[in-house]
């Protein structure tokens, strides 16, 4: 029996069916090649779609200060009137930011009279204190420690300083929220040990209205 490539090549010259046959194995090879790397070499758009991992599965980082011990001093952020003890009106604006991803919180304090000062107060996770520097205009400077009391006060001293002398002045500073939203900022200093004490601040903070 004869089979088509011998019927080809009796009908046809040999030079041209020898071409045919041979070009068509030609254009069979590159189309199966292709079919078979198809198969084998994923498509890029689904290597994308299987490289991207579940959302829920992204542990999303804790924040470094976000504990309810770098929060306790919140009560004290935003924008104060400040009306000194006996006075009818504001004698200061006092504003207080939290900063650097709530890790510290920014005083930025300033006089009608023209007095400026400024502090930076944080919570110490090592040491588990609270921790306030403060600096005035006057040159004169402040490192007290310490944290909330048993009435949510945070109250703040530098008695035991490890530069400490004897004679020298300690200073307690409390700032207590009150329940109209108000905080009573109240400033003392001993020059006896703590024995007694004298008041060198006492002033109300109104927040601003405008804030």
């Amino acid at each position: 029996m004869r089979t088509s490539k011998t019927l080809y090549r009796d009908i046809l010259p040999t030079a041209w069916a020898s071409s045919c046959f041979r070009n068509s194995r030609h254009r069979v090879r590159p189309l199966l090649g292709a079919a078979i790397a198809t198969l084998l070499v994923p498509s890029p758009l689904l290597m994308r779609v299987q490289a991207q991992p579940a959302e829920s599965s992204v542990a999303k980082p804790v924040p470094a200060c976000a504990s309810d011990e770098h929060r306790a001093f919140d009560f004290w952020i935003g924008i104060w009137d400040v009306t000194a003890a006996g006075k009818d009106q504001p004698t200061a604006v006092n504003r207080i930011s939290r900063e650097h991803g709530g890790c510290v919180l920014r005083e930025d304090y300033r006089t009608k009279g023209g007095y400026t000062g400024m502090s930076m107060s944080f919570y110490d996770t090592a040491r588990r204190k609270w921790h306030q520097t403060w600096i005035g205009a006057d040159g004169a400077a402040l490192y007290i420690e310490g944290g909330l009391n048993d009435r949510g006060e945070m109250v703040l001293s530098d008695r035991n300083r490890p530069f400490d002398q004897k004679g020298m002045v300690i200073n307690q500073i409390g700032w207590a929220p009150q329940k109209d939203g108000s905080v009573r900022q109240h400033w003392q200093a001993s020059q006896d040990g703590g024995k007694t004490w004298n008041t060198v601040f006492d002033g109300l903070y109104i927040r601003r209205a405008t804030e």
